[in-house]
């Protein structure tokens, strides 16, 4: 029996501690997604191609006539002998030999603003753009940004998902483990039963106790948590840079509120629904 109640502390406190990550996960990106987003739209980029005829002091001087228009953030001019080094990396060395003049247009590579980074304003942003009589065309990956529209609202959806299937295994195995803890007491309760004790003074060692593995599983998350952050620094620098230390502490605070609800509240209404049971029906 204490072996098993053992093992069964054990499965619950991996458990619980694994929702507590997506917790953290969730609350990270909840608090902080407009940053988060906003991020990933700002390194977004389009590029401006010119007209074959179009020098590179034309498209110098369009340059601040791009940087003018309200949805642009930043331009970078693109020479064609960068253009150039840029495709023979992708092409191979060779692949201008085909050729008797560069195809490697002048450009300008721009971001936009946040706002401005969705389907409906990117229509608008390229004929705006397109309308200059040195442009050729305006390209950018519109697939990439179509998925990065939709698919921050996925992940969060997929996170919640995740914890609500995580939370019913938790309280699935805290049932048990409580299970397993009123039997292994069974003694005790009865005999506190037969004295006239309250299912509240009954509950009250139990619930410490899942207070205490509430918050060492919080714990445990957290530490998690903060490696991930700690990978996320090393690979986005950039990115970890938005998650700043207050917010970090309330996320810290939202996963050691969450296990405390978690197993406190799935003890109190397990142990009063077993204490209430005969004493036959305690133990099948």
């Amino acid at each position: 029996m204490r072996r098993r109640l053992a093992n069964a502390y054990l499965s619950s406190l991996v458990s619980i501690s694994l929702v507590l990550l997506l917790v953290g996960i969730a609350a990270l990106l909840l608090i902080n997604s407009k940053n988060v987003s906003d991020y990933f739209k700002k390194n977004m980029r389009m590029s401006v191609m010119y007209k074959p005829e179009v020098t590179e002091q034309q498209a110098l001087e369009h340059q601040p006539e791009l940087n003018s228009m309200p949805f642009v953030a930043t331009s970078e001019f693109i020479s064609r002998e960068r253009g150039e080094q840029e495709m023979k990396a992708m092409l191979g060395e060779d692949f201008l030999s085909v050729f008797e003049t560069s195809p490697v247009p002048v450009s300008v590579d721009i971001t936009l603003k946040p706002e401005y980074v969705t389907a409906d304003s990117l229509e608008v942003v390229t004929k705006a753009i397109g309308k200059s009589k040195l442009v050729e065309e305006v390209v950018f990956q519109k697939t990439l940004i179509d998925a990065l529209n939709t698919n921050l609202g996925r992940i969060s959806a997929f996170l919640m998902i995740a914890i609500v299937l995580l939370l019913f295994v938790s309280s699935v195995l805290i049932g048990n483990t409580i299970r397993l803890n009123v039997y292994d007491k069974r003694f005790t309760v009865h005999t506190m039963k037969l004295v006239g004790a309250t299912k509240g003074f009954i509950r009250k060692p139990f619930l410490v106790k899942s207070a205490f593995m509430g918050l060492f599983a919080a714990l445990i998350a957290i530490i998690m948590l903060v490696a991930l952050l700690f990978v996320l620094k090393r690979e986005l620098p950039q990115l970890f840079e938005l998650f700043t230390p207050g917010m970090l502490l309330v996320v810290m605070g939202i996963v050691i509120a969450s296990g405390l609800l978690i197993c406190v509240v799935s003890t109190y209404f397990l142990v009063g629904k077993l204490v209430s049971l005969d004493k036959s029906e305690l133990y099948y």
